[in-house]
């Protein structure tokens, strides 16, 4: 053999692999760009230097990560999120979803092979009478196999496979996404139960004073020291307490049974314990804002979008190429089902056919534009996804500083309230100021006391909510990769 006629043979024996194996005509994909600022606006300079050791530090040191509820040290909070964890139904048709968009991209990598199909069959005929033939009845035994495959030259089931990949991950991003905001509107509601019962025992403290007054009115007015006006001041008092009081139940009854459905039980068989502890804020380490898009699974959900259209781009592309189709069909078939086994009775066949679109008025144009113009849609929700995060972010750092500020404010009210309770109490009792007075300043001390307790709980809440912003020590590293989605 000659050495050129060898070369050739090795170059063909080369190129027929890369020929089946395809090319594919779906852009370079990158990350849209997004330039994330250096640090958080309303972070403190304090807390500036503090996210910048974070971002050095082991990650292990105390990021809220997995179970991020735990940095509140409640142990009915804990054991609540893992009932809502592995409970809530609306996670459950999440997951199902999930392992439906798995289903889809097992269904779309089957084209990667053939199609095999058998058919057997018994045919029993008879023939017309000629002038030359007498009629005649026969049966007929067949076991054909017929084999179809599509050879992927183009990319057009590669990226479809690809498209159905990055969808998976995304639609995964979208229950981790899911799963974060039912454990933090899990928390959140806690926390709005445990303030309302400290409500509850502050105006059950705020009826005990009252009864207290009242009954000390009347012994005063039965001596001739009050009038009745005193009286009905008192009764005023002592009733308004207790309706607030009876008020609160209503709307923590409410959140018992928000927390139940989300915890995937009736309300009736679930009860959360009446303890008046809220529990306090804790310090949520921010990080760097370049580490958001890395932590929040919606943030991942909308990147894998846009690399799903950008394969899908691919996939519209391809149908200005033909499509190459490879058939075989190989069989037995016998008037006699004894000899449909023997070597007679083997019949095949192999071919190969070729389509292509020749006009299609601008249709396959058409389809092209749309799945590029698709493309700059999930590219604009990405970056609107991030700004949103970095919102959220900003939103949940101002409300907590602000916050921290408002509540010393509204403690020292209190102090100053208890101070004008004492004083006018006093006055009072030494005739110098009358009853209605007395009501007024306790009604102002028993406002600034509720005040502070949700000033207590929106802490509580915003805490929740910034490390919810910051994906919950959630990280994009946690999707499945692509090879495990096709499993």
């Amino acid at each position: 053999m000659k050495v050129s006629d060898f070369m050739k043979q090795k170059l063909i024996a080369l190129a027929l692999p890369l020929l089946f194996a395809g090319c594919s005509l779906a852009p370079r994909y990158s990350v849209p760009a997004f330039q994330a600022p250096g640090t958080y606006k309303e972070l403190t300079p304090e807390q500036v230097a503090e996210a910048a050791r974070w971002k050095d530090a082991d990650p292990k040191d105390g990021k809220p990560r997995g179970k991020w509820w735990e940095v509140f040290e409640s142990t009915e909070l804990n054991a609540l999120e893992v009932q809502v964890t592995a409970s809530n139904q609306s996670v459950a048709a999440a997951l199902a979803n999930f392992q439906a968009s798995r289903a889809v991209v097992k269904q779309v990598r089957s084209q990667y092979f053939p199609n095999v199909t058998a058919g057997p069959a018994v045919t029993r005929a008879r023939t017309s009478t000629t002038a030359a033939r007498a009629p005649s009845t026969a049966t007929l035994f067949a076991l054909p196999f017929d084999a179809s495959w599509e050879a992927d030259l183009w990319g057009r089931i590669r990226n479809s496979v690809t498209a159905g990949s990055f969808e998976a991950q995304a639609v995964m991003a979208d229950l981790e996404n899911l799963r974060l905001t039912v454990q933090a509107e899990a928390a959140v509601d806690y926390f709005d139960i445990r303030v309302l019962d400290s409500q509850k025992r502050l105006l059950d403290d705020a009826v005990l004073t009252d009864q207290e007054s009242l009954r000390l009115t009347q012994i005063e007015a039965d001596t001739g020291l009050l009038g009745g006006t005193d009286i009905e001041l008192a009764e005023t008092q002592l009733e308004l307490a207790r309706a607030q009081a009876t008020d609160v139940g209503v709307l923590r009854a409410q959140l018992e049974h928000a927390v139940a459905a989300l915890a995937g039980k009736s309300a009736s068989s679930f009860s959360i314990a009446v303890s008046p502890e809220i529990g306090k804020p804790v310090t949520i380490p921010s990080g760097v804002p370049s580490q958001l898009l890395e932590r929040r699974p919606d943030i991942a959900a909308s990147e894998r979008r846009v690399a799903e259209a950008n394969a899908q781009i691919g996939v519209a592309r391809a149908a200005y190429f033909p499509t190459v189709m490879l058939g075989a069909s190989s069989g037995l078939q016998s008037v006699g089902l004894g000899s449909l086994f023997s070597g007679p009775g083997l019949v095949w066949s192999v071919g190969a056919a070729l389509a292509q679109t020749l006009f299609d008025g601008g249709k396959r144009k058409a389809v092209t534009a749309q799945a590029k113009a698709n493309y700059e849609i999930t590219v604009a929700n990405y970056r609107q996804t991030v700004l949103t995060a970095f919102q959220e972010v900003e939103d949940n750092l101002a409300t907590l500083s602000i916050l921290e500020r408002e509540l010393r404010q509204q403690n020292a009210a209190v102090e100053s309230s208890h101070r004008s309770v004492t004083l006018v109490t006093e006055r009072y009792d030494s005739g110098l100021d009358n009853y209605l007075v007395v009501t007024a300043a306790q009604t102002i001390l028993l406002t600034n006391k509720r005040t502070a307790l949700n000033l207590n709980t929106q802490q509580m809440t915003a805490s929740v909510q910034l490390i919810k912003a910051l994906g919950g020590g959630w990280d994009a590293s946690n999707l499945p990769s692509v090879k495990d989605i096709g499993r």
